[in-house]
């Protein structure tokens, strides 16, 4: 009888830890209520982009999609003006494509590809350290073989209201998203 006394006293108190741990966990569940630290080191809120299209992409400088940037680039400079903007996210986790640090990152896209769109410091993207943003995105938008992330240069594109519209494979050049990106654009 003790001994289920003990038990049930065991349970009651992880039960109690983990409510409390439960009510003090704050959810976001607005992408605007985000924010990441850009190359150069300045805290940016995504509120920044609020009334904005936004496609975030995980990137590397040293992976077969690399030449994605140019595309990515093209795009931008192409519907900046409408109302749309690129956000990067190097990461290291893919058979460490992106190695360096915040300037050699920066030089890379900016001499290499001649990037202007905003770049961010390199995060993880799945695991116990994945970046907010992309927790809420992996939520929001699942993969064809589960939430996680599978390689460099997937894409998630976001309507201006910061909802999460779809999601694209590695495989999927920047050009083959422009359809999606001027229904987008062309909603108010």
């Amino acid at each position: 009888m003790k001994s289920k006394y003990n038990l049930l006293l065991i349970l009651l108190t992880m039960l109690s830890i983990f409510s409390t741990h439960a009510k003090n966990k704050v959810v976001k569940d607005d992408f605007f209520d985000f924010s990441a630290k850009s190359l150069q080191g300045n805290e940016i809120s995504m509120k920044t982009y609020k009334g904005k299209v936004v496609l975030i992409v995980n990137t590397a400088s040293k992976c077969g999609f690399t030449p994605q940037y140019e595309g990515l680039e093209k795009l931008y400079t192409k519907f900046k003006d409408k109302g749309f903007v690129i956000l990067g996210f190097p990461c290291n986790q893919f058979a460490s494509q992106e190695p360096g640090d915040a300037a050699e990152i920066s030089k890379f896209c900016t001499l290499k590809y001649g990037v202007t769109f905003p770049m961010f410091m390199k995060i993880d993207v799945n695991g116990e350290n994945a970046d907010p943003i992309y927790k809420y995105l992996k939520n929001k938008l699942h993969g064809t073989l589960g939430n996680e992330i599978k390689w460099n240069f997937t894409k998630f594109l976001l309507d201006r209201n910061g909802k999460p519209f779809k999601r694209y494979a590695p495989t999927v050049k920047p050009e083959d998203i422009t359809n999606d990106i001027e229904l987008l654009l062309s909603q108010k």
